[in-house]
């Protein structure tokens, strides 16, 4: 079997997501951890473009951006699919996925590292997104379905980075009463086994965080 080393950093939710789909699938592999203020030559080397994680190392193949990794994993390893079978529902799964990454994602990390009219702005742009993805949900367990699937994993990083960043920023954008659908499957998506077993200590990404905003 060919070797499969995943390279993460700890407070960065794009490396979870990785590991997410690997342990899904059952898949063995080695974690290193990247410290991204002292790059690793073998990052450099494996991702000389973005010096970014996570990189993903397979059988002498480097595969980088979260997105990319997560479909390879899913187009090599065909157990415990993260897609569903039917192209139509799979080009909707990557859609939703697209969305969440480039309305959700983008706008909250513009609210949360802006101020003034830029802030307020960015704001009412993710509250939109976010209502938006609420509507997707609606009546649904998980956004696959009845279990987690491909835009689970990529939204992944809301109901447990959003609320540390909601207290360093001072922020409130997922309220309980205006996303009751998104809150709900926050909760459960916390509780599935192999998302628990891999998430950071809520405190240690406080501290962190915490020490970005000084």
């Amino acid at each position: 079997m060919e070797e499969v080393k995943l390279l993460g950093a700890f407070p960065t939710p794009f490396g979870y997501r990785v590991e997410w789909a690997l342990l899904h699938k059952g898949i063995k592999y080695e974690y290193i951890e990247e410290d991204l203020k002292n790059k690793s030559p073998l990052l450099l080397k494996c991702n000389p473009v973005y010096t970014k994680i996570p990189v993903l190392l397979h059988g002498g193949k480097t595969i980088l951006e979260s997105l990319i990794i997560l479909e390879y994993i899913e187009e090599t390893w065909k157990e415990n699919p993260l897609l569903p079978q039917d192209p139509f529902e799979r080009a909707k799964a990557r859609f939703w996925a697209k969305f969440a990454e480039e309305k959700c994602a983008s706008t909250m990390r513009t609210a949360f590292h802006s101020k003034g009219e830029e802030q307020k702005k960015a704001v009412e742009e993710s509250l939109a997104a976010l209502k938006i993805l609420e509507e997707e949900l609606s009546g649904k367990e998980f956004f696959g379905g009845e279990s987690v699937g491909f835009v689970d994993l990529v939204v992944g990083w809301i109901p447990h980075w959003l609320p540390v960043l909601e207290v360093v920023s001072g922020l409130k954008i997922l309220d309980a009463e205006a996303f009751p659908s998104l809150h709900a499957w926050g909760e459960r998506f916390l509780k599935v086994p192999f998302i628990k077993e891999k998430l950071p200590p809520s405190d240690r990404l406080l501290a962190h965080f915490t020490n970005l905003q000084k």
